[in-house]
């Protein structure tokens, strides 16, 4: 995995390439360029055992010009500035090209939460809440789950924010975090989201491409709750499952891999590794395993310029965000392989946490089909949008869809002009 500063350079580079073939102005080149607000708060955690351990954490506001501050809270031992600013930065990105009334945040906390009990964690997650103030707020900036965090910890996010505004306010504020469990005001379709965005957008692929998606073979890296559920709702489709590797390992098995059985031992175990319906295999093997569709749906900087010269596929669906550097990215083209990008690809998160939202504002509470329709008409107007730029300026789904998040951004500066 690279580094937290080459994934900042990856996202300055992608941004770069796509503002020099749209010729995006100079101005406005110069302020989406930077962060709005990079806010680092160390706070003291009283832990279980009543010692006292220092913790670091982040929030990046990268940039508020169509609507506040949205994105994702990661727990994990890589947290640090330079990964946060990357992908508060993709967030503004991502909002825009969806077409959503949300600007770009991120943040974390810098610790494995493997290492720590439930109530320690929960305890952590208050005072880091509590540490951010009102940096956050319903109309302001709006966290989520992402890496190591889930509808848990959205609730005791929500319970320690709701805790510090006066009670008179508390009913009117539960759209603070998005994620959240469906009885403290989550949507139904919340945990599966970016899944099925992923899917939805692979299954139009497949139409655009004359490639049946039943029957045809893919492979997942990362099977927490964005690739597992990828691969449950590739499998009830007809696709088929044919290896999958995380932290802990990698299987295979070409005549096709459970999706459901796989995520159970997940559940069970914590990881692929000794799933007994497949071979273990190592990351070369993995990686060179030959099958329709890549799903990596894991950590940044996973295919590379190294990793990449071993895919023998025909589309990598980015599940994940920041998956692909620059130099994978040449080699991926040089080998005529297509990619749907993180910045569209895994876009279901951040539409449905939208959904969330707009229902907490209005007191409302949507069925599972409609959310899952209005997802696939908001993704497939998204989709159609970049195959226009992609033809019109000659270039790769990548630059594509920045070009259209680039564009909408710009046209919202031109109206509303600079103050003063």
């Amino acid at each position: 995995m690279g580094t937290s500063a080459g994934l900042y350079e990856t996202v300055t580079q992608q941004f770069n390439q796509a503002a020099d073939l749209m010729q995006l102005g100079g101005d406005v080149r110069k302020i989406l360029a930077r962060s709005t607000n990079e806010i680092v708060v160390n706070f003291p955690v009283k832990m279980t055992d009543g010692s006292i351990q220092m913790f670091t954490g982040y929030r990046v506001q990268h940039n508020n010009v169509l609507g506040p501050f949205k994105g994702g809270i990661r727990y994990h031992a890589g947290v640090d500035i330079d990964e946060v600013r990357a992908l508060a930065a993709w967030m503004t990105w991502k909002t825009a090209l969806v077409n959503i009334p949300f600007g770009g945040a991120k943040g974390g906390v810098q610790f494995d939460p493997r290492g720590y009990s439930t109530n320690d964690i929960q305890r952590i997650t208050r005072r880091f809440t509590f540490a951010l103030g009102n940096i956050i707020g319903p109309e302001y900036d709006i966290p989520a789950p992402d890496v190591n965090t889930n509808a848990q910890i959205m609730a005791w996010m929500l319970d320690t924010y709701l805790s510090s505004i006066p009670p008179r306010e508390r009913n009117a504020n539960t759209h603070v975090v998005t994620g959240k469990p469906v009885e403290s005001g989550g949507c139904l379709g919340r945990q599966k989201a970016t899944g099925q965005g992923v899917v939805f957008l692979i299954e139009r692929w497949c139409v655009d491409n004359n490639l049946p998606l039943r029957g045809a073979t893919f492979m997942v890296q990362g099977y927490g709750n964005v690739g597992s559920w990828t691969a449950r709702l590739l499998q009830r489709m007809g696709a088929r499952l044919v290896a999958a590797e995380d932290f802990t390992g990698a299987v295979s098995n070409p005549k096709g891999i459970d999706a459901d059985d796989l995520f159970t031992h997940v559940t069970e175990t914590g990881g692929v590794k000794d799933f007994g319906a497949a071979e273990a295999a190592d990351h070369r093997s993995f990686l060179s395993t030959p099958c329709d569709i890549f799903i990596p749906a894991a950590l940044e900087n996973q295919i590379t310029g190294f990793t990449a010269d071993h895919l023998r596929v025909k589309l990598v669906a980015e599940a994940a965000n920041g998956p692909t550097d620059t130099d994978g990215d040449a080699i991926l083209r040089g080998k005529g392989i297509s990619v749907l990008p993180d910045i569209l690809c895994n876009s279901g998160g951040v539409i449905v946490s939208y959904f969330e939202w707009l229902q907490n504002k209005r007191s409302e509470s949507w069925d599972l089909e409609e959310e899952d329709a209005k997802l696939h008409r908001r993704l497939m107007a998204a989709y159609d949008k970049v195959v226009h730029e992609m033809e019109k300026y000659a270039t790769d789904w990548r630059t594509a869809a920045y070009i259209v998040a680039l564009a909408r951004l710009e046209n919202v500066y031109m109206e509303r002009g600079i103050f003063p």
